[in-house]
């Protein structure tokens, strides 16, 4: 006759190294599981951050070769409209054709955004005109002291603000770029200059 102790060892496992056996099992997919949605969601996050990054790199570079192209309005209004540290409009050939635009950059809520504005009528004006409005950059986070846009005069000192716009000859932007503030990894600096080279021999 064959015992109930001769039944659990051919089994291979008492009911308390079955118990164990489980629970250790258990455990390790659990942590297992918890790393693998860690690994995910730390991957997704920096995809975001160097989407984010990368988008904000390509605002910055289109934006400076827009004010590199700053020149009199088409109504002949001064190349530089209004100049704050978070928003910018000024008038360039954003566009290669013979019309110039007025083009403003504005800082609203943590996205840079960027407005066009086309001339229309005889003689021309841009009240009216078609507009259209791209998103330069998203979760700038730039804090107070760190202005979107600086200005300089042909000596390349800083202008103060309220700033006078017929003293500026160069512009430079600063973003800092975070996804998330409260992760790794830290924030990311981009900063990039333009001369309005149209203007120096109005200076």
């Amino acid at each position: 006759m064959t015992s109930r102790s001769s039944l659990h060892h051919w089994a291979g496992f008492t009911l308390v190294e079955a118990i164990v056996t489980v629970a250790v099992s258990t455990l390790v997919l659990l942590t297992l599981g918890k790393l693998i949605v860690y690994f995910y969601q730390t991957n997704a996050y920096t995809l975001q951050e160097a989407t984010a990054i990368s988008q904000a790199r390509r605002g910055v570079e289109n934006a400076m070769r827009d004010l590199r192209e700053a020149s009199y309005g088409s109504d002949g209004s001064y190349p530089v409209m209004t100049a704050a540290t978070s928003s910018l409009t000024f008038f360039a050939n954003a566009n290669a054709d013979t019309a110039i635009e007025r083009i403003t950059y504005r800082l609203i809520r943590g996205t840079l955004y960027r407005t066009v504005v086309l001339s229309a009528g005889n003689p021309p004006s841009y009240v009216g005109g078609a507009i259209s409005t791209s998103t330069v950059a998203t979760s700038v986070v730039n804090s107070a002291a760190t202005a979107v846009f600086q200005y300089f005069n042909e000596a390349g000192t800083l202008i103060s603000t309220p700033v006078n716009i017929s003293q500026i000859a160069s512009i430079r932007t600063t973003l800092v770029v975070d996804v998330n503030v409260n992760r790794a990894p830290v924030s990311f600096t981009l900063t990039a200059g333009a001369t309005l080279r149209n203007l120096k021999s109005q200076l």
